[in-house]
Parts: C-alpha cells; sequence; structure tokens
C-alpha cells in the first residue's frame, strides 16, 4: 500500500508570452498530464514540456506555439500522448490538430559530474496540421484515448470521432446498444436492491460526452454523457479501428457522475460524483456497486471539497487518487482505507470553508485551491497534482510502498517496511518501546545507477534487507547497519531482478534474461554476492507469476496456473570458510485449470500435525521433518482468498474483498504468542482472524473463520504487519508536520499498535483450552500492555454476558446468573493468576453499568475480599476504587468501615489527594445512611469518575465547620478526629509541605485547627529555636517550598499568630510584613533584632536586618509628621 512522506516538490513550469497577456481563464490551466516510460509530458494552452519523471527531474525539451498560431489556430484543448512517447495529438479549441515527433538524442545529460541512465535531450517538433472535420460546427470534444494506432475522441452530440496517428479522421459514429443489453441503476445498487433492466431507448441518447477511459487490458471502453450515463463498451482485439464492435453491452445509470477511471487488474470502476463521494463497481460482476469512499466520518462534507474533478489509480491498482474542485486531494485504499489527505483535520489551525485564500499568513495545505489533475508515475512512487486555476507549477508527492506479500516477492511479517524510491523507511521500537520510523538511505552508488528500488524484502528473522533496484541487488544487515554489494559491477549489471526469496541464509532471485527472453532462479549465500559464491541457478519455464518459500520448500507458478514445487538440499556450512553445495529437485507439479483471475499471491500453509509432534518431541524423525506442506493460500487479483489443496487441486472460497494476509503459524522462530491463529487478513471488512476448526474439516468455512470486532483499525490505519513474540499488529497512518521554512507541510508516517492477545485468550477459552490460555498468558506476562490486554478480555466477554441476559429477558423475569462453567467464569479463573487481577476487575466494572455489578463479582468474587487483598498489597489507589462497588453490593455500613480503613492508610502514605477523594466520599454517603434513603442503590459509574478525580469544588465541607465533636453526627465526628489527629503530628513534627500538602488535598480548615491548637501542637517554644528548625524542614532553596511558606504565611496572618508570622516572613524575606508587624509591637523587635544578631547561624540575615531598620525609621518619622492623627489611628486598631 501507499504511504506519503516527506514534503511535496514543486516543479516550476515555464510561463509564455501569451499567457501572461491573455485574460481567457483557459490559459490558466493545465491541458493534459502524463507519464509513460520515465517521462513527464505537460501540454498547456500554448505550449508543451517535456521532463524526467525519474531521480533527477529535468526538463528534456518543450514547444512553444508562436502568438499567430495561437491566434489562428486557438489555445490547445486536449492532447495525448502515444503509447511509444513518439508522437503527441494536441487538439485546439479551433478544431484544430497538431501531431508533434518526439525525438531523443543520443547523448546523456550530466548531472552532478555524472552520466546517468535515461537523461537524453529531446527535441519536440510540429509535423502534422489538420482542420478537424467537425470544426464548422464548434463542437465541444471530451478527452483523447488511443492505441498504438488510433485515438478516439468524444463529441458534444454524442458521437465518437476515430482518429489515426497520421492526422486523419477516418469515421464518425455513435454508440449503440448490443442486443438485450442491460442497464444497471446505479443509485439502486448503492441502497443494496440493484436492479438489472431491459432497455431498447440507449441508441437514441444524444447527450455530449464528456470523458472517456480506455482499459486495453480488459477491452473494455467507458464513456461518460452529460447527463450522467455511463455506457461501458467492449472492444475488439484488433483495437479502436474496428468501430464496428463498439457497441455498449451495459450502462450505469448514475445521478451526478463527474469523471471516471478503470482498475484493469482489480476490475474496479471507480466513478467521481458531484456530491463529493467516489462510488466503485465491480466489473466482474455486471458492474454491480461495491462500496462509496468519502470524506464524510472526518467531518468534510460536498461544501468543503466540491465535486469530484479526477480519479487517478496507482500503478498496481491497489489504491487511487481523488482530486476535488475546491479543495484537496487524497489518496485511498480500494478497501476504503484513507492513506493520505491535504486537507487538515477540522480543530486544527487552519480554515475550514473550501473557499481558503493562499496568502493568508497561517501555512496553508497543499491544493488548498481544488485539484484539477492527479497522475501517479510509473512505479507508484510519485503523484503529480496540478492545482484549480493554475498553471504555473506542478506539485510532485513522494510515495513509499508496503510490502503486501504480492507477486515474486516474499516478506517476513515480523519485519515491517515501506520502501520509496530511494530508501527503506523501517518500522523499528525507540528506547521507551515506542514504534517509530527510521529512514534507511540506499548507497548513492547503488541506486544513482540502479534508481527505482523495486523489490524489498525481509529475512524471516528480520535482521536482514535484501533491497533490488533496475539491476543488481544488495544486502543491508540491520544488527551491524551494513550493506554488502556486489564487488563486481560488470556482475551486478546482469541481475534484472523480478523478485526475491529469503531461504534461511539464502537469498533467491528471480532473475529475467533480456537477451533470452527467459527467467531464472539465482541462490546467493547472505554472507557473499558474487558470481563465484553462486549456490545454484535454476532454469524456469517461462514467467512466473507468483513464488513462495517455507523451510526447504520453494513455491513457483506459472500461467495460466501451473504449479510446481522444489525442494531445497544443502550440504556443508553456509559460510565463507566452507564449500557447500545445494541441490534442487521437483517434487511436485500441478496443473490446474480454472477461470478465476490470476493469482497476486500464494502462501504455504505449515501442517499442524507436523507443528504438535515437533513440539512433543523435539527429535522427531527427518521424513516427517521433510514432509511438504500440503496446502497453501490463495488471493486473487479480484480480492479473493481461498485454500488450495496441493494433493488433488480442490481450491475452497474462503473470502472475498482481501487485500492482504499473513500466514502466521509455523511462521516464527522466536516465540509466537499467536501460533493458534492460522492466519489473518485484512480488506473491506477490517482484520479477520482465521482460527482452526475443531471439526473433522478443519477448513470448513462456519468453524474456521471469526471476525473480531475489537480488531478494526481505524479507516486511516493501514495494517503492515505482526509482531507474533508480543500479539501485536502494527500499521501505519499519515501525520504532518508544519515547518516556518517550508510553504507545505512535511508528511510522516506514524507507526500505531494494536494488540490482539485479548482475542486469542478469549478464543481459546471458548474452545475449553484453559492451560493453553494460561501458558500464553504467562508468556506474554512481561510484554508491553499485558494489563490492558487482560482489562480488554474481562470487559468482552462480561459485555458478551450482559448482551446475552438482556436477550432473554423475554423468556425470563429473573436476571440470569453466569453458570459455573460460564466464559465469564473462565476468564476470571485465568486472570487470577496474575497480580493484575484486582486492578483488572474494578477497572471493567467502572467501564459498565452498576446494573451489571453483581453479575460481574459472583465471578469475580467478593468485593469486600478485592479490597482487602489491595490494601494489604498496600495498592491503596485500587483499593480506593473498590470502595462505590462495596456500597452498591455490601451497603453503605461496610462501605464506611472500609473507606475509613483507607483514608487513615493513604494519610500515614501521604497519599492526600487520595484522601480528599475519600473524605468527600465518606460525607457524601454518610449522610445518605443517616437520612436511610435508597438513593445509594441508583449509584452509576459517573460518581466513580467523581470519587476518583479532583472535584472541582475547592471549599471546604460544612459539616467538618462545626467546633465541637458533640454537635457532629457519628460519621462526620470520625473523618474530622482521623484528619485533626493526622495535622496535629504533622504539626508537632513540622512537617510543614505535607501539612501544606495535607490542607490543599482533603480541604482541612487549617484555620480552626491553629485557633484551637495555638497554644497546643501548633506553639513554637522560642523564635530561635523555631526560625532554625523551620529553615531545615523546609528548604526554602525550591520554589515549592517557598509557595508552601507563603500558603501558610497567609492562614498564619489570618489568625494574627504572631509567633509563626514572624519566622515564616523571615524565611521569606517579607520586610513589608515584618514592618507592618514591629512598627506596633518595638519591644518584638528589639527582642527579634537582638535574635538574629546574637545567632552566628543567622548571619545571612544580617541585610534583612539593615532593610528593616531603614523602614522602620522611615515609618517612625512619617508617624511624628502625621502627629496625633497618626496615634489616634493606631490606637484605634
Amino acid at each position: 500500500m501507499y504511504m506519503a512522506f516527506g514534503w511535496p516538490q514543486v516543479i516550476p513550469l515555464e510561463s509564455t508570452a501569451a499567457a501572461a497577456t491573455s485574460s481567457s481563464p483557459s490559459f490558466d490551466r493545465i491541458v493534459y498530464l502524463k507519464v509513460i516510460n520515465r517521462h513527464l509530458l505537460v501540454v498547456s494552452p500554448t505550449h508543451l514540456e517535456l521532463w524526467s519523471s525519474s531521480q533527477h527531474k529535468v526538463r528534456l525539451g518543450k514547444y512553444v506555439r508562436d502568438a499567430d498560431s495561437v491566434e489562428r489556430h486557438g489555445e490547445n484543448l486536449q492532447a495525448i500522448w502515444s503509447p511509444d512517447t513518439k508522437s503527441i495529438a494536441v487538439l485546439s479549441s479551433a478544431s484544430y490538430l497538431h501531431i508533434y515527433k518526439v525525438h531523443f538524442s543520443g547523448k546523456r545529460l550530466m548531472v552532478g559530474g555524472k552520466q546517468l541512465p535515461g537523461l537524453f535531450l529531446a527535441s519536440v517538433s510540429l509535423v502534422i496540421t489538420e482542420k478537424a472535420p467537425f470544426q464548422e460546427k464548434n463542437l465541444v470534444t471530451s478527452n483523447f484515448v488511443c492505441d498504438s494506432k488510433n485515438m478516439l475522441l468524444g463529441l458534444s452530440d454524442g458521437h465518437l470521432q476515430l482518429v489515426s496517428w497520421i492526422g486523419e479522421f477516418p469515421s464518425i459514429f455513435k454508440i449503440c446498444c448490443q442486443p438485450a443489453h442491460s442497464v444497471v441503476d446505479a443509485s439502486s445498487a448503492f441502497l443494496g436492491n440493484a436492479s438489472v433492466q431491459e432497455s431498447v431507448q440507449c441508441c437514441s441518447r444524444s447527450s455530449a460526452i464528456v470523458q472517456l477511459e480506455l482499459s486495453l487490458q480488459l477491452r473494455l471502453l467507458v464513456v461518460l454523457f452529460s447527463g450522467c450515463q455511463i455506457a461501458l463498451c467492449p472492444i475488439n482485439k484488433k483495437g479502436l479501428k474496428q468501430t464496428t464492435f463498439i457497441k455498449a453491452e451495459r450502462w450505469l445509470n448514475t445521478d451526478d457522475a463527474m469523471c471516471a477511471s478503470v482498475a484493469s487488474d482489480q476490475q474496479i470502476l471507480a466513478v467521481g460524483c458531484s456530491r463529493g463521494v467516489v462510488e466503485l463497481y465491480d466489473l466482474a460482476e455486471n458492474a454491480t456497486h461495491l462500496r462509496t469512499i468519502s470524506l464524510y466520518d472526518w467531518g468534510y462534507s460536498m461544501e468543503d471539497t466540491g465535486p469530484v474533478t479526477c480519479i487517478s489509480w496507482t500503478p498496481d491498482n491497489c489504491a487511487f487518487a481523488v482530486g476535488w474542485k475546491f479543495r484537496g486531494l487524497t489518496v485511498w485504499s480500494a478497501s476504503g482505507c484513507r492513506l493520505m489527505c491535504t486537507i487538515r483535520q477540522i480543530g486544527m489551525s487552519s480554515a475550514s470553508s473550501p473557499m481558503v485564500k493562499p496568502n493568508q499568513d497561517l501555512k496553508f495545505e497543499p491544493l488548498v485551491g481544488g485539484t484539477s489533475q492527479v497522475q501517479w508515475d510509473e512505479f507508484g512512487y510519485k503523484l503529480y497534482a496540478i492545482e484549480e486555476r493554475s498553471s504555473e507549477r506542478i506539485l510532485a508527492f513522494s510515495f513509499g510502498k508496503c510490502c503486501l506479500n504480492r507477486g515474486l516477492s516474499g516478506t517476513s511479517f515480523v519485519r515491517q517496511i515501506v520502501y520509496g524510491e530511494d530508501r527503506v523507511l523501517v518500522v523499528q521500537p525507540d528506547d521507551t518501546d515506542e514504534l517509530k520510523i527510521v529512514h534507511l538511505n540506499l548507497p548513492v552508488s547503488y541506486i544513482s545507477q540502479n534508481w527505482p528500488v523495486l523489490h524489498v524484502v525481509a529475512s524471516k528473522d528480520g535482521m536482514y534487507l535484501a533491497v533490488a533496484g533496475v539491476h543488481g541487488l544488495i544486502l543491508y544487515d540491520l544488527r551491524n547497519k551494513k550493506w554488502r554489494v556486489f564487488g563486481d559491477v560488470t556482475q551486478e549489471q546482469k541481475i534484472e531482478c523480478k523478485g526475491l526469496l529469503w531461504l534461511g541464509k539464502i537469498i533467491v532471485v528471480c532473475n529475467y534474461i533480456e537477451s533470452s527472453n527467459s527467467y531464472e532462479l539465482l541462490f546467493y549465500p547472505r554472507y557473499h554476492l558474487d558470481q563465484s559464491s553462486l549456490l545454484y541457478r535454476k532454469q524456469l519455464l517461462g514467467k512466473p507469476m507468483v513464488m513462495d518459500v517455507f523451510q526447504d520448500y520453494i513455491l513457483v507458478t506459472y500461467r495460466p496456473f501451473d504449479v510446481h514445487i522444489f525442494h531445497v538440499k544443502i550440504s556443508g556450512e553456509l559460510s565463507p570458510s566452507s564449500s557447500p553445495v545445494l541441490q534442487l529437485s521437483t517434487v511436485r507439479e500441478l496443473s490446474i485449470m480454472t477461470a478465476k483471475s490470476h493469482p497476486a499471491s500464494m502462501r504455504f500453509i505449515p501442517d499442524s500435525t507436523v507443528e504438535k509432534a515437533l513440539e512433543k518431541n523435539n527429535s522427531f524423525s527427518l521424513d516427517i521433518l521433510s514432509q511438504q506442506p500440503s496446502r497453501c493460500l490463495i488471493l486473487r487479483t479480484n480480492g479473493e482468498l481461498s485454500v488450495l489443496d496441493l494433493d488433488d487441486g480442490h481450491e475452497q472460497l474462503l473470502s472475498n474483498s482481501v487485500e492482504l494476509f499473513w500466514v502466521t503459524c509455523g511462521q516464527s522462530e522466536k516465540a509466537n504468542l499467536i501460533e493458534e491463529v492460522s492466519w489473518l487478513d485484512y480488506g473491506h471488512r477490517g482484520m479477520q482472524v482465521w482460527y482452526p476448526s475443531p471439526g473433522v474439516d478443519p477448513f470448513k468455512r462456519e468453524d474456521f473463520l471469526q471476525l473480531d470486532p475489537e480488531l478494526e483499525f481505524d479507516r486511516e490505519i493501514y495494517p503492515l504487519g505482526l509482531l507474533p513474540n508480543i500479539a501485536v499488529v502494527v500499521g501505519v497512518c499519515q501525520r504532518m508536520s508544519f515547518s516556518a521554512c517550508s510553504e507545505f507541510p512535511c508528511f510522516e508516517p506514524s507507526p500505531q499498535a494494536q494488540t490482539i492477545l485479548h482475542c486469542l485468550l478469549r478464543h481459546l477459552l471458548q474452545r475449553d483450552k484453559s492451560e493453553e490460555a494460561l501458558r500464553l498468558a504467562c508468556l506474554s506476562a512481561e510484554k508491553p500492555h499485558f494489563s490492558h490486554c487482560l482489562e480488554w478480555l474481562l470487559f468482552t466477554v462480561f459485555d458478551a454476558e450482559i448482551s446475552r441476559q438482556n436477550a432473554n429477558k423475554n423468556q425470563f423475569s429473573a436476571s440470569v446468573t453466569p453458570s459455573s462453567n460460564s466464559l465469564l467464569e473462565k476468564t476470571c479463573n485465568l486472570i487470577k493468576n496474575f497480580p493484575e487481577y484486582v486492578e483488572v476487575v474494578v477497572s471493567v466494572a467502572r467501564k459498565t453499568d452498576g446494573r451489571h455489578w453483581a453479575d460481574l463479582f459472583s465471578s469475580a468474587g467478593r468485593s469486600t475480599e478485592l479490597f482487602e487483598e489491595c490494601f494489604q498489597r498496600r495498592w491503596y489507589r485500587t483499593a480506593a476504587c473498590y470502595i462505590l462497588v462495596i456500597a452498591k453490593l455490601e451497603g453503605p455500613a461496610v462501605s464506611q468501615y472500609c473507606a475509613l480503613r483507607l483514608l487513615q492508610a493513604t494519610l500515614d502514605e501521604s497519599l492526600y489527594e487520595l484522601a480528599g477523594e475519600l473524605v468527600r466520599f465518606l460525607l457524601r454517603s454518610g449522610r445518605e445512611y443517616e437520612n436511610a434513603t435508597t438513593e445509594s442503590d441508583k449509584l452509576s459509574p459517573r460518581i466513580l469518575g467523581y470519587f476518583l478525580f479532583r472535584s472541582p469544588y475547592r471549599r471546604q465541607s460544612s459539616d467538618l465547620k462545626s467546633t465541637s465533636f458533640k454537635d457532629l453526627s457519628p460519621h462526620i465526628a470520625s473523618v474530622k478526629n482521623i484528619l485533626e489527629t493526622h495535622a496535629s503530628h504533622l504539626m508537632s513534627g513540622k512537617e510543614l509541605s505535607k501539612l501544606v500538602a495535607f490542607v490543599k488535598g482533603t480541604q482541612f480548615d487549617l484555620v480552626e485547627y491553629l485557633q484551637r491548637e495555638r497554644q497546643g501542637s501548633a506553639r513554637l517554644e522560642n523564635f530561635a529555636s523555631g526560625l532554625q528548625l523551620i529553615g531545615q524542614k523546609l528548604q526554602m532553596d525550591t520554589l515549592q517550598s517557598r509557595l508552601d511558606a507563603e500558603f501558610l504565611l497567609a492562614h498564619m496572618c489570618s489568625v494574627k499568630f504572631k509567633e509563626w508570622i514572624v519566622v515564616l516572613a523571615t524565611l521569606l524575606r517579607r520586610a513589608e510584613v515584618l514592618v507592618d508587624l514591629f512598627r506596633h509591637d518595638l519591644r518584638l523587635w528589639t527582642a527579634y533584632s537582638r535574635t538574629l544578631q546574637s545567632h552566628p547561624s543567622f548571619h545571612n540575615y544580617l541585610d534583612l536586618l539593615d532593610v528593616l531598620e531603614e523602614q522602620l525609621a522611615s515609618v517612625s518619622d512619617l508617624d511624628i509628621q502625621n502627629g496625633p492623627a497618626a496615634s489616634s489611628d493606631h490606637s484605634s486598631e
């Protein structure tokens, strides 16, 4: 699959004088954009440009029409490029046909001082100018389509004009219907009730033809009319010249079709609509509707994007790009996964209006003004796009391709890889076990001569990569970070790799020999790439379609469907110091007659009987060890997944609409946590998990397939592979980063992980394999997210139990209690083996309705016992979560007792925020208990959130503000007694930082406490010892300690506690507070001054004394000047 990365590249186009001086809007656009054979052709209204689309984007040639030609013949309106790249046909607005010839010189261009392959200067010359026969009628035309000899053009009156490449107009004709043709109502197909009706009126349709789409592979011409009808017309094998054979075989009646594009390999027709969506139709099934692709789920409607203007499929037909008229470009997989999108997500700092102006200060997104044309290069590494009303530049987006296990190259799902034109993007964990993507640039000496990368295959253990470009092969050691290349460049250039396989420590190359038009298999050892180390050369019978390898067996499939299986035997050690000998023998040949589409991928299925025997007896006989696989999985190009029996050739269909799959059993050398899974596949339905059937037929579809809804990835995350040792599916999605130094954002693929352990455990428990489930869970206990997997397992099982009970309510009036052998009971028994059990159970309770807690804890155990376990292990936060459950199931009296015990424990551990939540719970539930109400039976999980997280109300509860314990109710008195006892403990030990945290966390009334304990625990013996002790406790050199001291000073001032005010103000050097205190009590000032001066440890406060003396002197002078008025004011105070 395809993922964008890096910044978009800008290719500037030449602006001609005619376009610059013209006010016509037709000059402000690009007429034609096409990539063929590593060359990019751009046709504007007044000129043509030919660019290199290889590694270096270089303009190779151009042709500029003069002003006189533009005035007489009109600007360029439509264009087409011949498949051999030698001719260009252009139709002008005045209906003149211009045919240009392209000639490439034999001289290579120099880039960086080196001659690079494929870069030759080109000349474009006009050779034919002809008047079109319809020019007097001034008919509006559609685009061109062509084969090697002729072109076809649609006219505004519904006719088709045939044009030859030598400028002739042989015939003009109208599409007629074949007898008993069918009409498919696309709107009905979309609603799921597609109808095929007979019609005899189609030949009379005379609406204009707005687009033509030609698939030579399918021999199909798609004609889109202005009335939104689409005609599907088969063509003769001799091409477009046989116009009498071009008849409408089927019609699609759509309401708002704007454009269409055919995926020949997949046999899918994509239709862009005016409402901003893309409809997909299955051409192999009478053009039935498959699915609708849109941005609606991402918050964008037609008002934002506008109608679809263009659609372009990737070269392998696995994905397609969609451009909209108002805004943006998106790339989708055929299954509907959003792979790339230029439109910013709603909520980011960008306007969501479709008419965003590019001259705004913010960094605007690419193609913010809409997309007029899109075109993939022939390898799928670049997507060229042109903005609406723009003729100045082309944007080129770089893409990487995921290894999809298709064709002649296999890969290990253990190593997730995305490869670009000149690099490999490897997914690997960082130091914190978070997945990241590392860019691995290929050596310049190799990629400059062999651009682009065509094949990347990881070894089975994921430690080695084999990479092949146009020629040659290189290996990369991920552990040692070293490349291995051919020492002889001549040998490298003789290899034209068409596929790669890893056979243990041997790399198998499918090589194409151009001189003889034949194919061969080359076996190279991993340690040395050289002709002298070649282990074996195997000539193939023809061009292979797919290949696979498992252990010592290689599968090669030819067209139409001939399967050959080879066995590899190696004698000797594979090392540079020895001379190993490789023998290859054919062990099976099958020739299967089938009318199905061609295979896109085939993978061996390991025999489960051999695997189980190996587990029980490591010294199993060599005869069984060498037993070849008897089945394989087949993924066909149309998305059908089936199992092929290699013994009798019988094929059984499993699923359809599949894009990729992974055979998981017997594939990993490490600890495989997903061995119970036979394989997984991904497609339009999401992720499907296939478990072996317990019945007689191990591949009985009804028992074999289990679709797990929890495995569904977001539709913007595409799965890359598996990590069997931790039971995780790894996917990738798009992220964008913005920089002030770039006009456009940088596209960054972001790896995502999703665990499947809970699905595997549930599957084992459903099949009464509790021991196997426990063994699997023990292997996973140290893996990341293990606790989350257990929680998700219990939640899904309990949720299914609740659903079952609700379904039975109509049959049974009473609640259905789970039986002792229920899946819920088995799940709880499994999780009890792990210390996470108590936390998992209460977490699941928080996620479910309190009405069902009794059913949960009937299987999980009594809530008080689980609370006690948490309490004894000092897991106080988890224990606090059980308080609300106990109140619901055991009553408020029991919950009050447990909460009081927990409150005392949390205070002892200085967990003051948790203690504060407990205080609020105790006060609330105590009042409810005293009032003898049943309100506690109505508690919902939302209250638990209020209990677990800090309350927004910061006021001290009025229940704790009574001055006498006699006036308090028993539950309030208990809480207040515990709090005041703890406050006295902290104050006696002068643990002031803890005291502040205690007051803030529990909202304890410190003012009332200080007033009562002025001569008690809060009393300071003398100033000197108090200043020294409190200074040591608070450590005033930290910001938090100073904030704590400020908090205490404010409370001490509110109760006028002079001893504490003096000490805290001194530590904080708050001169204004001390001056205000000493100006009314000179004796206190005198004692304060003598104390600081007499103790050597207080000499650092002498500068504070100087400041105080100066300020007190100024205050005394001010009092003298004010006279009696000031004295009276002081006396009144």
